[in-house]
């Protein structure tokens, strides 16, 4: 095992030296990705129509291009779906990742290249390697075999043979031969549509291997352990693959999840990594264990721009480059890649904790969020309240939402929390209290509005029954893969559709 690691060391100093290069320079290497990025696509469609081959400056670039929206370039995208090539991109786009809707009911196609295939999304799975061996030079994760839980792939003939799926799936469908050696269920298992009979197969065929890591989203990857615990009879996780040491995890906040992994994967040496792959891009990699915040990834072939999440309402905003970016300010991330995006705005926000080198942390989404009474509570505020109510009352949610209950005659507004528990605490007041004072604790504008009850009323928390968010999910065909339960709506369509199937 030690001359593997040799290699795997002699292999990764190159790319490791690199990311190095881009966390020294990191503003250098986003003008000259951005200068490539122009260039290629200056024979294209939309190269033509703003007239690349004169942009000569970054105003020149922000000053021509809009950010723009999905619903901006949907017209462009449904084209090349129906075969038509070279609108966005030099090189053939036949791949298409398919959103999970979370935050439109609209299912999005975002098309994916060979060189966001080859230099974003690949190159992004061997630098978790890269790192992670770095960090622990020692590790066994090559012995074994790697779990991934992706989605599922349809094929699209409508004029051409254009292809769709998750993102997960696509890169499974594109991974080269060998990686069947080192990977386990194979393809066709990995790929297939119906969740609950993927569950079975999937743990049919993973019993018996030797499973080093797990890669995939948590909240479905613990619907997975579970099952293969239970067809199993062990106690635990680590009794049916004692060399297991390391997830790869993304897609939703982990945070809700580590006790419930802590319990299935009792082990000090087990370690935990996160990464930001979205459909559009391979953004970020948690490349130290004691830090949680993600490095951003410089060389993959997209060029960021960030508009302050302050000033989304705003007609006149402009978005910032990167050496513009203040530490710990909500930003709107804008990307510019070599999947054909142009200054695509992905609805994901972000903040820095560090400049050097460029770390960040998913703080939510654009659309994601409860702003009902000027509370402005997001994402990220919601799940470290959550933390802190759980851990202070021993107690542990599976899946939850909250919605804004709007005032009333005679009655001021609040939030209404629907939480299903894993372990639920002994006493609920106690836990809202807890989880109230906690918002007001990261949230200055939530606490001015609870302030003496003036604007809103603490929050009202509705226990789901067990199993609800599942069986929502399954009615709406979104089991597995990437999909995932809204966080925070800014109405009451949501939670009142999961409340009537609570009742």
């Amino acid at each position: 095992m030690a001359l593997i690691n040799s290699l795997v060391s002699w292999l990764n100093t190159k790319r490791l030296s690199q990311i190095d290069f881009f966390k020294n320079h990191p503003i250098e290497t986003q003008k000259e990705t951005l200068t490539q990025l122009i260039e290629q696509a200056s024979h294209t469609e939309w190269g033509n129509k703003y007239d690349f081959k004169s942009i000569r400056t970054l105003s020149d670039f922000k000053e021509r291009l809009p950010v723009q929206t999905y619903e901006d370039i949907e017209p462009y995208i449904n084209r090349l779906r129906n075969g038509e090539q070279n609108i966005f991109w030099p090189s053939e786009i036949k791949w298409f990742a398919k959103s999970s809707g979370t935050t439109n009911s609209k299912s999005k196609f975002i098309p994916v290249s060979k060189e966001a295939l080859e230099n974003c999304h690949f190159r992004g799975g061997k630098d978790i390697l890269a790192i992670y061996t770095s960090l622990y030079p020692e590790t066994g994760i090559l012995k074994g075999k790697g779990l991934t839980l992706g989605g599922s792939h349809q094929i699209n003939n409508i004029k051409n043979e254009s292809y769709y799926g998750d993102l997960s799936a696509i890169l499974i469908q594109n991974l080269p031969f060998w990686a069947d050696f080192i990977r386990t269920p194979d393809t066709s298992i990995v790929l297939m549509d119906e969740w609950e009979e993927k569950l079975n197969r999937m743990t049919e065929a993973t019993l018996n291997e030797n499973v080093t890591s797990l890669s995939g989203v948590p909240s479905w990857f613990l619907v997975l352990l579970k099952h293969i615990l239970k067809a199993s009879g062990k106690n635990n996780i680590l009794e049916i693959w004692p060399n297991l040491e390391l997830f790869v995890h993304g897609g939703v906040s982990f945070t809700p999840y580590v006790e419930q992994f802590k319990k299935l994967l009792p082990s000090k040496n087990m370690n935990y990594l996160e990464t930001y792959n979205a459909s559009e891009g391979f953004f970020g990699i948690q490349d130290n264990p004691f830090d949680d915040a993600m490095l951003l990834m410089l060389d993959y072939g997209i060029y960021y721009e960030f508009i302050p999440v302050d000033s989304l309402g705003d007609e006149h905003f402009k978005a910032i480059s990167l050496e513009e970016v203040n530490l710990h300010t909500n930003y709107a991330i804008v990307i510019t890649t070599n999947g054909g995006l142009w200054r695509y705005q992905i609805g994901d926000t972000v903040r820095f904790t560090s400049k050097d080198p460029y770390k960040f942390k998913i703080s939510g989404r654009t659309k994601l969020f409860i702003n009902a009474f000027g509370e402005e509570l997001i994402i990220d505020n919601a799940e470290k309240a959550i933390q802190m109510a759980c851990a202070k009352t021993n107690s542990i949610i599976k899946e939850y939402t909250a919605a804004p209950v709007f005032m009333a005659s005679g009655q001021k507004g609040t939030h209404q929390w629907l939480i299903e528990f894993e372990k639920a605490p002994n006493n609920i007041d106690e836990f809202n209290f807890i989880l109230d004072n906690a918002l007001m604790s990261v949230n200055s504008d939530y606490e001015a509005k609870r302030y003496k009850n003036i604007t809103l009323e603490k929050p009202h928390i509705t226990i789901a029954k067990p199993g609800l968010f599942y069986l929502w999910l399954k009615e709406k065909g979104k089991l597995g893969g990437q999909n995932k339960v809204p966080r925070l709506s800014n109405n009451r369509d949501l939670i009142e559709e999961l409340l009537q199937k609570n009742n």
